[in-house]
């Protein structure tokens, strides 16, 4: 959601202290804040005008008309006002339907003043521009604000001057007021402007000889314009409606909503419900939510909540989880029904986000049964076959009635028979597998040209389309902040600059895609790319629509896609000068552009006169800036679709992205060739589940259109019904409306006065909304009622006394468009066409894979690690595990090198072994090349890699040769001296005995240390103590032939391979065998060479050179001469 109302006190503290004016504000900062908790002494501590002062007292908590209500104490003292929240504070009120508790009072001085001293100021956007309403007389008795105040109308970009103000807005003020309230008001837009309002109202604004007193104030901000105002806003905090409580739980999924990609939304409603709701995608979960009012529940829905936008299996999961929790608290006498409910997603793999549900469900299938939860599933897109099959395996082995149904059931008829209004089937039919539609349905292996350019059935001359029914009459007039129905300043009389702002000079084309039209991605999303490079082969296209991509994170490069077969290079460049340049042929620009950089990559677009058509995908752009694009757009002709869509499709032509979902969804709802009819939606997921309403119905989709979610969309639904309504090959348009706005009114009038004339089949989607009791933000941002006359109620009404084809519910809405097609094909207006079949496209063999179609062998195997899933896992555990049991190094190395958790002694045996051959001086072989490599101006890795290729059998690799030798010597049951004797027989060294340094009478205190441990925690140490009893040979003939560390370490690690409980035998000789012991020393000494390798760059040692002295030159004779 964008606009979001804020409470009292914040507003006035965004006022206070951002607020520019030469007029005296008085009062700045002067409130206090009461709520149950509050310690009054330590309020008048910090507010010590609360003792001295007369005060004012009312909730803080988006309660409207609070004096008419009885809901402000006035002219009290501190005592007074104690006594006046004695009888309101915590208790329970209603304001209109709904019931609430009354948590939360501002406290403020009492202004003393006369009536003629109040005035009333109102600021709120609307697409062309911000509305300035004052009126002369403000305060409780204001009565119809929008009749009586003077309004001046700011338009986008431009600014409010003092003379405006004073000629328009002050004509009833005394003339000593005038510069104040002037300089107040432009302070007051300005700030409005800067802080990203949406709607500021004071009522009432008083004005004395002391300066401006700001009484009571509401106001909503963008909530999606926190990255650019977080400096100046702070963290705010965004109150529920009066009526609702806030939840721990909304807040949860507020806090995954903002760290994700993907869109999580949850509203409770009544928690003690015992109707659920997990639905995908804003607009469906509209509908599911308007089908289970329709059907008698809306006194038992327990939330509003979508999730959408590709969520990941984990952020689905926690989704779902959250939602099972809540559910599963309380029982319901009747047991209680989750409905898992979606569209036909666009480009969400199904199968994937199913999961994540699936693994809710196995973690609360007791009390899931417990409550006597029943399940209905209906969802189709890329992969749903798939996350079909899970969840209705789910279903079996945890005995929870789980009843699955695809996209050959109507996506609303679960709600149906979960609350019991229709019988559920036994055996759904189901759809095709995903594949089957991939394989050759022509005769020949040729690709098969285009038999259609028009429209899939043979219309009839425009001058016999059946005309639209007569209308009855106009929807009631709406005495609110708006302009009223009909708005004479966006349709003219004679039609003919529809969609465009006043001065526009650029006319918008009636045709936005052709078999020809070529396009620019912006942005790295080879995904959609192939995606429509897919389309535009089985549309039989004669080349990509995609021309060059835009990324200026690298630079000039090409990238390789799939054209059928074949593979091609598209031109990817940094700017869109250069993509223009050199492709003057494209028209259209498709932005895959973040929320934070759309706005100036397509300001940008727009000066380059070649693009007529520009889609914007990203959500959560700010409305002002959407506004500024709008305007410049209608300057120049330029028609945008979005922001916050999936984009559009002309079947047979083009496709803006990833709308129509996959090759599947775009073969089974035969977008390959263009139909008949022509729809336009706000929703991206519902415009693909009206693909397939239409393709069952109908002879298919000619051209359809998702405008976006967002309050102000680039292109309307009146925009493009009037192209439909221009473009011959259209015979009948589809429109889903939605609550919110009043752009539908436009529409019935364009039927009432003969503008349109084909028929149109219309439903407003959000009827279930005046039934809540408090008011509901629905999945797009655009979704909310200002006002009667934007409910989907009313617009459906007025919709149907205009003439236009209204269902009764959505439900209904395929039988209307049937009934409707039915009657043009029977008076011959449409006849129907032979179908003619697409040409075969390859699958891409990552999906393939992904739907379980092929499988090949791995080209590497893994067992330690795994990096995909949310977290990674180390050999099987979670790495916030690894931490919890506080596991160490030695415990990490264990799961990664040994796969098994070991005990906490062979832990710590390990680090003691890392930590002992950590280093050993700069003398050593492997320490004095990382120096010299250092020293030679070499990087880190070079230097380490220098040192560590001088490990083996000579210097440091003496634990695996040590093991191995003194592990064959006592397995073979050889005695220390038969061994001795046998080594020195053979002409070898005993690995892991002698040291150049230490001795008997000079010991290893790093031996000495790992003995001590060894002895004490292991529970055998046979093969060291054989060891022991062979170095007390050695020595005897000679000192320094002791067990070294690198000895020690390979037998006392044998040891514990051998006796710790976690290995077999075999799997301990193993170990030896394939290096393990030594990659000990490796890990260890990697610590000290890049220890050498730091210390010599901190000292800026210079080139190495070896001294002559000590070097000795033997050359022969004959040489030397």
């Amino acid at each position: 959601m964008s606009a979001k109302a804020i409470s009292e006190q914040t507003g006035k503290e965004f006022l206070f202290k951002h607020l520019c004016t030469s007029a005296a504000l008085q009062n700045r900062f002067r409130y206090a804040n009461v709520s149950a908790d509050t310690d009054w002494a330590r309020l008048t501590q910090e507010h010590p005008w609360l003792l001295t002062e007369r005060l004012v007292v009312k909730p803080d908590q988006l309660i409207k008309r609070r004096g008419k209500l009885g809901l402000v104490g006035v002219d009290l003292d501190l005592q007074g006002v104690r006594e006046w929240l004695k009888s309101r504070l915590m208790k329970e009120t209603t304001v209109g339907k709904a019931k609430g508790v009354l948590r939360n009072f501002l406290v403020e001085p009492f202004v003393p003043h006369t009536q003629e001293e109040e005035y009333y100021v109102c600021i709120y956007a609307t697409r062309e521009g911000d509305h300035v309403l004052f009126h002369h007389e403000g305060g409780v008795d204001i009565g119809d604000v929008d009749a009586k105040a003077q309004r001046l109308m700011v338009a986008v970009d431009d600014k409010l001057r003092e003379d405006q103000v004073r000629e328009e807005l002050l004509t009833h003020v005394p003339e000593d007021k005038k510069e104040v309230l002037s300089s107040f008001l432009v302070g007051l837009f300005n700030l409005y402007e800067d802080l990203y309002f949406t709607y500021l109202e004071i009522n009432p604004l008083v004005v004395n000889k002391d300066g401006v007193y700001v009484l009571d104030m509401a106001a909503k901000i963008d909530a999606t314009a926190d990255y650019i105002c977080k400096a100046k806003w702070g963290d705010v905090e965004f109150p529920p409606p009066f009526g609702r409580e806030a939840y721990p739980e909304e807040a949860y999924i507020a806090d995954l909503d903002a760290k994700s990609g993907a869109s999580l939304k949850l509203t409770l409603l009544n928690p003690r419900g015992r109707i659920w709701t997990m639905v995908a995608g804003g607009g469906a979960s509209v509908v599911y939510s308007d089908t289970i009012c329709d059907l008698g529940g809306v006194d038992e829905l327990a939330n509003y909540g979508e999730y959408s936008g590709a969520p990941s299996e984990q952020q689905t999961y926690d989704y779902a989880k959250t939602i099972l929790s809540l559910m599963t608290r309380e029982k319901h006498p009747q047991g209680k029904v989750l409905i898992v409910g979606g569209s036909i997603a666009n480009f969400t793999n199904v199968a994937a986000t199913f999961k994540g549900i699936v693994r809710a469900i196995k973690d609360y299938q007791g009390p899931l049964k417990e409550h006597e939860v029943t399940i209905f599933v209906r969802r189709g897109g890329p992969n749903y076959q798939e996350g079909l099959r899970v969840m209705g395996e789910v279903g079996k082995t945890t005995g929870i009635p789980i009843h699955v149904f695809g996209t050959e059931t109507h996506m609303t008829a679960i709600v149906g028979m979960a609350l019991g209004h229709r019988p559920i089937p036994n055996q759904p039919p189901m759809d095709a597998h995903t594949a089957n539609f991939l394989l050759n349905a022509s005769s020949g292996p040729m690709t098969p040209a285009a038999t259609r350019t028009a429209s899939f059935s043979e219309p009839r001359s425009p001058t016999e389309v059946s005309p639209a029914k007569k209308p009855k009459a106009g929807p009631p007039p709406d005495g609110l902040h708006s302009v009223l129905w009909p708005q004479k300043n966006v349709v003219t009389d004679d039609w003919t600059e529809v969609g465009a702002s006043p001065g526009c000079s650029g006319a918008k084309a009636t045709t936005l895609f052709r078999k020809q039209t070529k396009a620019i991605i912006w942005g790295m999303q080879t995904r959609a790319v192939q995606g429509m490079m897919d389309f535009d082969y089985v549309c039989s296209r004669d080349e990509p629509s995609v021309a060059a991509m835009v990324y200026p994170f690298t630079g000039d490069h090409k990238q390789k896609f799939y054209w059928g077969h074949k593979e091609i290079l598209l031109p990817v460049y940094k700017n869109m000068a250069d993509a223009t340049k050199k492709h003057p042929e494209v028209d259209v620009l498709i932005s895959f552009a973040s929320l934070r950089s759309a706005f100036d990559s397509t300001m940008e677009a727009m000066q380059f006169p070649q693009i007529r058509t520009i889609s914007i995908i990203a959500e959560g752009i700010p409305e002002a800036q959407t506004r500024k694009m709008i305007k410049v757009a209608d300057e120049k002709g330029v028609t945008i679709i979005g922001p916050a869509t999936v984009g559009g499709i002309k079947p047979g032509c083009f496709k803006i992205g990833n709308t129509g979902g996959m090759l599947d969804n775009i073969l089974a709802s035969k977008l390959y060739r263009p139909g008949s009819v022509a729809y336009v939606s706000r929703s991206g997921g519902m415009s693909n589940e009206l693909n397939n309403i239409i393709s069952r119905t109908t002879d298919g989709v000619y051209e359809g259109v998702a405008i976006g979610g967002d309050r102000y969309p680039g292109s309307t639904f009146m925009d493009h019904v009037l192209r439909y309504q221009d473009t011959p090959g259209v015979e009948m348009i589809v429109v889903l409306g939605e609550i919110g706005g009043t752009e539908e009114y436009r529409i019935c009038q364009g039927i009432i006065e003969g503008r349109i004339t084909k028929p149109v089949v219309c439903w407003c989607i959000g009827t279930c909304a005046t039934m809540f009791s408090s008011e509901v933000q629905f999945g797009h941002a655009g979704a909310c009622a200002n006002q009667a006359s934007e409910t989907a109620l009313a617009k459906n009404q007025a919709l149907r006394d205009a003439g236009a084809y209204v269902p009764k519910s959505f439900d209904e809405l395929g039988n209307v468009i049937r009934t409707v097609y039915d009657e043009l094909v029977a008076n011959g207006t449409i006849v129907p066409a032979q179908e003619v079949p697409p040409p075969t496209v390859p699958m891409d063999y990552s999906w393939a894979r992904e739907l379980g179609l092929i499988r090949k062998p791995a080209s590497f195997m893994t067992s330690i690690c795994d990096e995909r899933g949310q977290e990674l896992i180390y050999a099987g555990m979670p790495i916030t595990e690894v931490f919890k049991e506080e596991m160490g190094l030695g415990g990490v190395l264990g799961l990664l090198w040994f796969q098994r958790r070991l005990p906490r002694y062979a832990c710590q045996f390990i680090e003691m072994c890392l930590m002992v051959t950590a280093d050993h001086g700069p003398a050593v072989s492997g320490a004095h090349n990382t120096i010299v490599c250092a020293r030679a101006g070499k990087d880190l890795i070079s230097s380490l890699t220098s040192g560590l290729l001088t490990i083996g059998d000579r210097f440091g690799g003496a634990l695996d040769a040590a093991a191995k030798q003194f592990s064959k010597a006592f397995d073979s049951g050889m005695l220390p001296m038969e061994f001795v004797n046998k080594m020195k027989k053979d002409g070898k060294l005993i690995m892991g005995i002698g040291h150049r340094v230490k001795s008997v009478n000079n010991p290893d205190m790093r031996v000495q240390i790992l003995k001590d441990f060894v002895k004490q925690h292991f529970t055998s140490t046979q093969l060291l103590d054989y060891a022991l009893d062979v170095e007390k040979i050695t020595t005897s003939k000679k000192p320094n032939l002791i067990l070294n560390v690198d000895g020690f370490i390979g037998v006392a690690f044998v040891d514990l391979l051998r006796t710790c409980g976690g290995f077999t035998r075999d799997e301990a000789d193993e170990f030896v065998e394939i290096g393990a012991l030594n990659g000990i020393f490796v890990l260890g000494r990697s610590m000290g060479f890049i220890g050498h390798y730091l210390d010599q760059k901190r000292l800026k040692q210079g080139l190495y050179r070896h001294p002559w002295d000590d070097i000795s030159y033997v050359l022969p004779e004959h040489m030397s001469m």
